[in-house]
């Protein structure tokens, strides 16, 4: 794997730091700026909104130049956001800071699968896209423990000046290592958007935010079910979210490793099995061991749907994958608050707070469901276009030859 991959996968780093750390460091920010936790709770829905809105925005501002400058201008725009969230005066300004560092998450992820698919050969695009993907990954195990430690022994201005600091890491990692990769001739907006025409794109983003979105529902409730159910203290939650991001790390790598070989197969699976795992967490969550290696899973065969689905929206934009796969980017964060928001309505009602594990089993299975019918559909395309072509070669040559008469 070439080492541009390691410059986006810093990059993907800090902005898997800067997205889930501020969970775990809104009391302190609700503290210091005088705002109830609840209201605090903004710096995440207002960050979420963020990716979705940017990752179009910024990639269609980006249509006029290079891949490379591209990716650094939107590192640059982190490294801002993430100071100026560092340096608030009042929670509004910081607020901003977010949004602002927000806007660079979907687009960068979106551009930089394109750029990590071009470094290598056909055969490895999954893999690399996994290999950048595992900077969020790793994020979620050692960047957002230690960025809420620190936050909460040091201050939690201190954390975001950190992160900055890795987005600066990233900006010059990109600047050196990846290539200058100049924008595609003849790509324009409209080629871009007519993409999104194409239902097996469609469907891939709709598998993107029901199958993650599973995961979601049942990670964003962990704190309450895993102290109320299971029965652990409340200091075991962060690492039981470190064990969620191990198993994030291995669904990724795993995930990436397969879809290079059967892609539609790898997604079969991981759907299923999610959905599966989801369900059974109803009741695993009762028990303590059996609620961890729960969690674990759920990291694991949730993220192994991460590249594939990726690599499945650039296979099927292909000529035009960049603003495609920058919005499927935008689809894993819909996702997350379409699921947060069914998990919050099932607890609401009185049905208890390992009511989201079923809501996100039933999301899995949904993405399921559409992944067969995206293959069904794909293989009667594949199917016709034969029809009207008529046989193959191969198959031509092994007609009987017509008698003379």
């Amino acid at each position: 794997m070439p080492l541009a991959l390691l410059a986006l996968a810093i990059g993907a780093f800090g902005i898997g730091t800067t997205e889930f750390v501020i969970m775990g460091l809104l009391p302190e920010v609700a503290s210091d700026f005088g705002v109830s936790v609840p209201t605090a709770g903004y710096l995440v829905t207002g960050y979420a909104l963020g990716v979705v809105a940017g990752a179009p925005l910024m990639t269609v501002l980006g249509t006029r130049i290079s891949r490379k400058n591209m990716l650094m201008v939107l590192m640059g725009l982190f490294v801002i956001g993430n100071v100026v969230s560092a340096l608030a005066p009042v929670f509004g300004v910081m607020l901003v800071g977010r949004i602002v560092a927000s806007l660079a998450h979907g687009a960068f992820f979106g551009i930089g699968s394109v750029v990590a698919a071009e470094v290598v050969s056909p055969e490895k695009k999954a893999g690399a896209i996994a290999m950048m993907f595992t900077g969020l990954t790793v994020a979620n195990v050692v960047g957002v423990p230690l960025g809420t430690f620190v936050g909460q022994s040091a201050g939690w201005r201190v954390t975001f000046f950190i992160v900055a600091g890795l987005g600066v890491l990233g900006l010059l990692g990109i600047a050196k290592l990846v290539p200058d990769m100049p924008r595609p001739e003849g790509v324009r907006l409209r080629h871009e958007l007519g993409a999104f025409r194409n239902v097996q794109v469609l469907l891939a983003m709709a598998m993107t935010v029901l199958g993650f979105g599973g995961v979601f529902a049942a990670i964003t409730y962990i704190a309450p079910m895993m102290t109320d159910v299971a029965g652990f203290a409340d200091s075991s939650v962060t690492w039981l979210l470190v064990l969620f991001g191990l198993g994030m790390v291995v669904g990724n790598l795993t995930g990436g490793a397969f879809a290079d070989r059967a892609l539609m197969p790898m997604l079969y699976t991981a759907l299923g099995s999610l959905a599966v795992v989801l369900a059974l967490f109803t009741l695993t969550a009762h028990n303590k061991a059996a609620a961890a290696v729960t969690i674990f899973l759920i990291g694991a065969l949730g993220f192994a749907t991460v590249p594939p689905l990726q690599k499945r929206v650039l296979d099927q934009a292909a000529g035009a994958p960049t603003l495609a796969s920058a919005v499927n980017i935008g689809a894993f964060n819909l996702g997350n608050a379409l699921s947060a928001w069914l998990g919050g309505i099932v607890i609401a009602r009185g049905l208890g707070y390992t009511a989201p594990n079923w809501v996100g089993a039933a999301l899995a299975a949904a993405a399921l469901v559409l992944a067969v019918v995206s293959s069904v559909l794909e293989r009667g395309a594949g199917r016709g276009a034969r029809t009207l072509t008529g046989p193959a070669p191969a198959e031509a040559e092994q007609a009987p030859a017509a008698v003379p008469h």
